[in-house]
């Protein structure tokens, strides 16, 4: 037999290659993603963190969700409701033949008990129990909710996988579930805190025929595994991502944008604009409670400053005071005259007209995204320049978490949050939030903002609702930001978005 040459070898593996149709058979089997730390919860409905949402949408599942465009879409839903009664009441109909994965069928009794749920135990939900008159099952397979007044941004908290009103099976319904179980398309296999967390396909999962739209559409399960592993340390999960240990990596800082690019195994994945830093401040107890200590801390920001020490490059901030960027909608200027002030002598004033006793302001901040705590270490430097003694706690995220919900143990804790479509799934503005906001004038231009259907009505209030936020510093955006994640070359079906899903991902 005649010896085949080098050439001809790799002429003949590249004709039986091209000859072979792709399939997902040929996907990796397992996708393996590094976040910042563990989901210290996998009830979505009652947590507000980002990492909670990430993880628990692969396995539980709401009414709707959002499309790439960030309109609502249907998912377990048949399609968006009949609205009638001048807007107050939603006539639902959901999904034949979905299961949950303790193998009983989803019906209208099971919707209306987790939506109650929702309205007792998470903080959205809460945030709006009182403007709902009832969920009733007005069929087996329908769900009519009754407003007492138009709330127009129902759908949108609907939709929301952060404190989301996922639903359970009407059995495990409680004040508080160990055993989470879903309808999503994949389940908990393994977990082992603090090492990994495994999902596994569903069997029985029926996706919806769409196209796949961001999270609307199609939800494929191409790997059979999504490996899930906690990596409290950011360069940790840039050296996993580029050694190939990692198929993706979230929240990396910004000054390894360039060490990924150059990887021959990864890529950075850049969301731009992404959202903004918040320092959401305590108005419960403790020090700023006081408003004229609250009007010292937002004089005496560096916000310039904050912003460069913690990005690095103008590349990754902007120093923009609107709390929705240009090009948005809800993009105004109305208060903006307080932003970014940085003047030291104003802060010491309103520390005077508040007799301020040197009392610590207690600043809870975490190194997993260690963009907090850069921006917290700059900002110190000016609040002790401006009179202001601080004490900083530095604690892993989940126990952040854990201490927000105690408003005896911090003064500020410092977050952030993607741009939302919808004003009012910023939890910050509700008096029923953890931060307690309580301003009388607000709440009554938040009631009239929620009960309006007119977009240019709704953005005249928005801009009242801005003014007031700078004016009774009811929480400090500190600028705008652009998120850098990574992955490996040759990772699709992973769109970028600030929850990333990974359902249709495939490694070619």
């Amino acid at each position: 037999m005649k010896k085949l040459t080098r050439f001809t070898k790799k002429a003949l593996l590249v004709a039986v290659l091209l000859a072979i149709p792709w399939s997902p058979a040929f996907a990796k089997s397992t996708i393996t993603v590094a976040l910042i730390g563990e989901a210290d919860t996998f009830d979505p409905m009652i947590s507000t963190k980002d990492i909670v949402s990430q993880v628990t949408q692969h396995f539980v599942e709401t009414l709707y969700t959002f499309d790439s465009s960030w309109n609502v879409a249907p998912l377990l839903a048949v399609d968006l409701p009949e609205i009638s009664n001048g807007g107050t009441e939603y006539r639902i109909e959901i999904r034949d033949g979905i299961t949950f994965h303790n193998g009983s069928d989803l019906d209208s009794g099971d919707v209306v008990a987790s939506l109650n749920r929702w309205l007792e135990v998470a903080p959205r939900g809460r945030g709006i129990a009182d403007r709902v008159a009832s969920i009733e099952a007005t069929g087996p397979l329908e769900v009519t909710i009754t407003m007492n007044a138009p709330y127009s941004p129902l759908l949108s908290l609907l939709a929301f996988s952060n404190s989301a009103a996922v639903i359970y099976p009407e059995e495990i319904i409680s004040e508080s579930i160990d055993n989470i179980i879903g309808t999503g398309p994949y389940t908990i296999g393994e977990h082992v805190p603090d090492q990994y967390l495994q999902l596994v396909r569903f069997d029985d999962y029926v996706s919806r025929s769409e196209p796949s739209n961001g999270h609307a559409g199609a939800r494929q399960q191409i790997p059979d595994e999504i490996r899930i592993i906690p990596v409290a340390d950011p360069n940790t999960r840039v050296e996993g991502l580029v050694s190939g240990q990692f198929d993706f990596a979230d929240a990396l800082p910004a000054e390894s944008l360039e060490r990924v690019a150059d990887s021959d195994v990864a890529e950075p994945v850049l969301l731009k604009p992404f959202g903004w830093p918040i320092w959401a401040i305590n108005h419960k107890a403790g020090l700023l409670t006081d408003k004229n200590l609250r009007l010292a801390l937002q004089a005496a920001l560096p916000i310039d400053d904050m912003l460069y020490a913690a990005l690095g490059s103008e590349e990754f901030f902007l120093v923009d005071a609107s709390l929705f960027p240009d090009g948005w909608v809800w993009n105004n200027d109305a208060g903006v005259e307080y932003y970014n002030q940085n003047d030291p002598a104003t802060a010491r004033s309103h520390l005077d007209a508040a007799g301020y006793d040197g009392t610590p302001l207690r600043i809870l901040t975490s190194r997993q995204y260690e963009f907090h705590f850069k921006m917290a270490e700059v900002a110190k430097v000016a609040l002790e320049a401006s009179g202001f003694t601080v004490q900083m706690d530095v604690v892993d995220w989940a126990t952040l978490g854990q201490r927000r919900n105690d408003p005896a143990l911090w003064d500020v804790y410092i977050t952030h949050s993607p741009f939302l479509p919808e004003p009012a799934l910023t939890s910050l503005w509700s008096v029923t939030a953890r931060t307690g906001w309580g301003n009388a004038e607000k709440e009554a231009t938040l009631a009239q903002f929620t009960s309006e259907t007119d977009l240019a009505k709704r953005q005249m209030l928005f801009s009242e609702l801005q003014r007031l936020n700078f004016e009774d510093v009811g929480f400090i955006k500190i600028g705008g930001f652009n998120a850098l994640m990574g992955q490996r070359k040759g990772l699709e079906g992973v769109p970028a978005n600030p929850w990333p899903f990974f359902w249709n991902a495939s490694v070619q």
